[in-house]
């Protein structure tokens, strides 16, 4: 029995492993626990291994290829084509192993503990952006609740507070309640400012990132998202399929010769395209005292289109240049 490819279907503590031979036959079925997964595969020659990417797939994928396999990490959403009737583990092993040997099938490059590292770095500012939005939108609202209207901007929204509490326009529970959220909001801001610190670091050691926070729209924030996200930029042929990758291209519903495109696609990874989204939309709100080829582009495409139109438009003229 050799085993040349396997379909390994990954969980938190029971895995699946689905292998065939040279010849297509199934030659092991096999659940796995946790602590057996590396045993297993030591002893196994070097083969070929499939396994949908997800969270901890790249980890797995290190390991594996440090053992001397060959790993390919395929989008969940290319092996559900391959998936029979039902679900279960075995299954979607088989699916895997199926998905893996078709010659255009596309594969995710395995990512780098560093780069693993500044993206969960990215996606922890993010989560507490988000919280800090809620304190303060609860904040604004209480307040409201009182008479007290502050301008849009966390800045207005704490000026307002001091003033308040500095005096004695509220009652004492509501005061407590209060002091609790305004805690809240300088202990968010300080942390993302320390995350902001890290990734700067980063980026005045990347070269990729450097080069890419040249572009307009994009900055330190984005730079380091993208240089740590894109493993391999030649996995893409083109910027436009760098674009379609980000879900940033307008979905087809061609048939009979007839050109059909509806709205983006929203594939992807949606934490770039909404760095970039936004980045395009900062370049919009200055584009009117520029005089370059793209602020000009941005000025025509504005007397015709809807804003947020425009800026989707223009994310995806800045992820090409970045590709």
């Amino acid at each position: 029995m050799t085993i040349t490819i396997i379909g390994l279907d990954l969980a938190k503590s029971v895995f699946q492993a689905h292998g065939v031979d040279a010849s297509g036959k199934v030659v092991l079925t096999k659940r796995l626990h946790r602590k057996q997964m590396l045993p297993f595969f030591s002893k196994l020659p070097p083969c070929l291994i499939g396994i949908e990417a997800c969270a901890t797939a790249h980890h797995w994928g290190r390991t594996l290829a440090a053992m001397g396999h060959e790993v390919r990490l395929i989008p969940p959403s290319y092996v559900k084509a391959y998936l029979k009737r039902g679900k279960s583990d075995a299954l979607d092993a088989e699916a895997i192993c199926e998905a893996v040997q078709r010659p255009t099938m596309r594969f995710v490059p395995l990512k780098t503990v560093e780069q693993q590292a500044i993206l969960m770095t990215h996606r922890t500012r993010s989560l507490l952006v988000r919280q800090r939005t809620m304190a303060a939108n609860a904040l604004r609202a209480h307040l409201a609740e009182f008479g007290l209207v502050a301008n849009p901007g966390i800045a207005n929204l704490v000026k307002l507070a001091d003033n308040v509490f500095a005096g004695d326009e509220l009652p004492a529970y509501a005061r407590r309640a209060l002091e609790i959220l305004i805690r809240r909001l300088v202990e968010l801001t300080e942390e993302i400012n320390d995350l902001d610190q890290e990734l700067a670091a980063w980026h005045a050691e990347s070269e990729a990132s450097r080069r890419l926070a040249a572009i307009p729209g994009v900055g330190v924030i984005t730079a380091t998202a993208l240089a740590a996200s894109v493993t391999d930029p030649d996995q893409f042929r083109s910027g436009r399929q760098f674009a379609a990758w980000l879900g940033l291209t307008p979905k087809q519903h061609s048939t009979g010769g007839k050109t059909r495109l509806g709205s983006i696609s929203k594939q992807g990874d949606r934490y770039l395209r909404r760095l970039l989204v936004i980045g395009a939309t900062a370049v919009m709100r200055h584009a009117k005292k520029l005089e370059t080829p793209m602020a000009n582009w941005i000025m025509r495409m504005m007397e015709k289109k809807p804003f947020r139109l425009v800026s989707v438009a223009l994310a995806n003229k800045l992820a090409r240049i970045a590709w």
